[in-house]
């Protein structure tokens, strides 16, 4: 029997060695991350491979991803890829199980490439289900929850409620839809894989919430499977070292989008995804609604503002003051929420053509204005102030068409879909 085995020269950290023995492209690639796991490898990788036998009608490869483990995991892992048909091993000389599996899954030649816990928490039945949206291709990716309502969880209440929490900062600061970020129970299909790995930069336990939120940035669809998982007491992860490294991962990221430095919306454009409705440009249906929200927001601002400049300066001037000053606020928020523009390049730029966009309000406005007064000279503050809401309702519908074109060239880095 060959030894199906692939290691790393010490101390490099770019490049994999090929195979000792040629084989075909298995269809799925499970990598299992490893440090120290010199009792427990052993039971998982036959437990493993017996269910990918029995259970799995594609052909299948687990990686032992061996991250600088300073026991005899590595030589228990050699053994195994030894005896056992189709199980290879990668060294790392460098700790972290993110820097594990973006090693292993980039250089992987398999069509979908997955993970799990040594520990197999998870239970294994829900394999199939993980991998078959992805070869399907309904999915891009997919991921174990154990917060769906479907699955059956045994664990402490500590564990329970950092996991809660840290799910409920990620949706709070990062605005993510995913239930769990945490579950060590991935895939995700190879060519997706080859474009969102450089873009990742954390090597650790973070790797697995940063990938996530970047594919659900980019469009990416990504399918959760409940799970049963049950809590291996002997687990070694330092909760709180693990705690604070996510939230730093957390700021850090969330800077990155809110900055614009994340490359988002290339990202986005060379998925290529097509529009659900023909003639409706992707992400137009989120821009209206956000578009709206900014716009009732404006509107009663504008309306508070004429009200209390009118007795200063009269109809016509108040009407231009609180034109101006809701129009700029207006361009920011929908640069920023609506269009999903972010930094500072082209903010001047962009602010410019929203005060030709104001010019075309205000001279619908001031139109009306003075056809008012020329019907009804006497009339109040409060009708004026009618056929003015009017009338920037009418503007509305023009100032969105012309805010699509002032950002068309614009990167929208963070904007949601």
């Amino acid at each position: 029997m060959t030894t199906n085995s692939l290691s790393r020269a010490p101390g490099a950290m770019g490049r994999l060695e090929t195979p000792e023995t040629a084989e075909t492209a298995p269809v799925l690639d499970v990598v299992v991350p490893v440090y120290n796991e010199e009792a427990g490898l052993e039971r998982c990788v036959r437990r493993l491979r017996r269910h990918l036998d029995e259970n799995v009608p594609y052909s299948a490869r687990i990686t032992i991803a061996d991250n600088a483990s300073a026991d005899a995991t590595l030589a228990v892992a050699h053994r195994l890829a030894a005896e056992i048909d189709g199980v290879h091993v990668v060294h790392l000389d460098e700790k972290g199980r993110g820097r594990a599996l973006r090693a292993v899954w980039s250089a992987s030649d398999a069509e979908v490439v997955a993970y799990m816990d040594v520990d197999l928490s998870t239970d294994l039945n829900a394999l199939m289900p993980l991998i078959a949206p992805l070869l399907s291709g309904h999915s891009d990716l997919a991921i174990g929850s154990r917060l769906a309502r479907s699955s059956r969880v045994v664990r402490g209440p500590k564990r329970e409620f950092i996991s809660r929490s840290y799910n409920l900062i990620l949706r709070s600061a990062l605005h993510a839809r995913f239930s769990d970020a945490q579950c060590g129970f991935k895939a995700m299909r190879a060519d997706v894989a080859q474009r969102l790995l450089p873009l990742v930069e954390d090597t650790g336990w973070f790797f697995d919430t940063e990938l996530l939120v970047l594919a659900e940035r980019a469009g990416l669809r990504i399918y959760e499977v409940p799970v049963d998982w049950v809590d291996d007491p002997d687990s070694r992860v330092d909760i709180v070292a693990t705690a604070v490294a996510d939230l730093e991962g957390v700021w850090r990221v969330g800077r990155a989008l809110s900055t614009g430095s994340l490359p988002i919306g290339s990202l986005r454009d060379s998925f290529g995804r097509e529009p659900l409705v023909p003639g409706v440009p992707r992400g137009m249906v989120g821009q209206l609604a956000r578009f709206a929200v900014i716009g009732v927001a404006s509107t009663v601002a504008y309306a508070l503002l004429y009200l209390i400049l009118h007795p200063i300066m009269g109809a016509q001037w108040a009407n231009a003051v609180s034109l101006l000053v809701t129009a700029v606020l207006n361009t920011a928020a929908n640069r920023a929420f609506t269009f999903g523009v972010r930094g500072s390049e082209g903010a001047a730029r962009h602010q410019m053509q929203g005060l030709l966009v104001f010019a075309f309000g205000l001279l619908l406005t001031s139109g009306s204005l003075y056809v008012l007064h020329s019907a009804a000279p006497d009339v109040s503050k409060h009708v004026e102030l009618a056929v003015l809401v009017l009338a920037n309702l009418v503007a509305t519908i023009s100032r969105f068409i012309a805010l699509r074109w002032v950002f068309r060239n614009a990167r929208p880095e963070g904007a949601h879909a």
